[in-house]
């Protein structure tokens, strides 16, 4: 009896420093230095997202943060990586919303992860689309757009980020409602896209428009429209889509930090108190907008709301417009 009673004590004993060691590490988080990873190739939006949180936040939480970029299988890599890897706070995902609630409508094939795997920490940039043409194509508006597409059917090509990304979506849901044929090529990231329709290799592309601003200032891109209900303070000439003809094209991407499921509590919040005093400050939202974006901060649970939210209304964007991965 007694040999039992020391077993127990022994036993409570090690829960009770397992606890101790545990409820430490969380205390002291982070200990090491922090991946912040990111489902498409170097500059798109996610990237973009990802670099402008990376040094200060690392510098906010005393640990380096490094952006490793994982694109590929429409986020699915990056995903995985996250859910696979230690609950604790060390490893973390720059999630780019198409990837996350329009991809699992999209595809038909059983997926390599779920939304309940990851765990929600914070929502970082928000921003619409922007239609966008290479420089040498003879369309200067989105009618010439259409008129262009319905003259040459399925000549005109556009780039997206992947199948399923909300670049997809936006190809798709512009056919419909234009009643005109494009062809869909599918890139690893917004970069690689980027890169092709500056050399001339597609027609045009929907995207965030970070990644943009600099080429249409310049002329090598011609910006026709943007999918948000404003126009942009950072392209103020440039029409809305419903001011352009197309009034029920609506599509804005978010770009927001998810961490493993199982990460504890107390690093979650830690995490997201943070990201919420950098987005607060004056230098990060001027920066976010002069990349036609928008600090747009939301906390644990009100993101996981808004994404659950978000997933059925895409799921029901896609059924209509009869969207599947190529």
């Amino acid at each position: 009896m007694k040999q039992l009673s020391s077993k127990l004590n022994t036993l409570v004993l090690i829960a009770a420093a397992l606890g101790a060691s545990t409820a430490q590490s969380q205390t002291n988080y982070p200990t090491k230095t922090i991946t912040l990873i990111v489902p498409t190739a170097p500059g798109g939006t996610t990237d973009i997202a990802a670099r402008m949180l990376a040094e200060p936040l690392g510098k906010a939480l005393g640990q380096t943060i490094v952006v490793d970029n994982r694109g590929g299988a429409s986020g699915g890599i990056a995903a995985v990586a996250v859910k696979r890897a230690d609950p604790d706070g060390h490893t973390l995902l720059m999630q780019y919303s198409g990837y996350h609630v329009i991809t699992p409508a999209v595809s038909k094939q059983a997926p390599q992860w779920e939304a309940k795997d990851l765990q929600a920490v914070a929502n970082v940039l928000s921003a619409p689309q922007v239609i966008v043409a290479r420089a040498g194509l003879p369309i200067k508006t989105m009618a010439e757009l259409i008129s262009y597409a319905k003259a040459n059917p399925g000549k005109l090509t556009y780039a997206s980020s992947g199948n399923g990304s909300l670049q997809h979506v936006t190809g798709a849901m512009i056919e419909q409602q234009a009643g005109i044929q494009m062809t869909h090529i599918p890139y690893k990231g917004t970069g690689p896209a980027l890169q092709d329709l500056l050399g001339n290799q597609v027609d045009v592309t929907f995207g965030t428009p970070p990644p943009y601003m600099q080429h249409i200032h310049s002329g090598k891109l011609r910006a026709l429209a943007v999918t948000g209900k404003t126009r942009l303070g950072s392209l103020p000439d440039v029409p809305t889509a419903a001011e352009a003809g197309m009034p029920k094209l609506d599509a804005t991407s978010w770009f927001a930090v998810f961490a493993p499921a199982a990460t504890p509590k107390p690093v979650i919040d830690k995490l997201s108190a943070e990201i919420a005093k950098l987005m607060a400050t004056p230098a990060f939202k001027q920066k976010a907008a002069e990349q036609g974006a928008a600090a747009d901060y939301m906390s644990p649970l009100q993101l996981s709301d808004f994404s659950k939210a978000e997933l059925t209304r895409w799921a029901q964007v896609v059924k209509a417009s009869k969207i599947e991965a190529d």
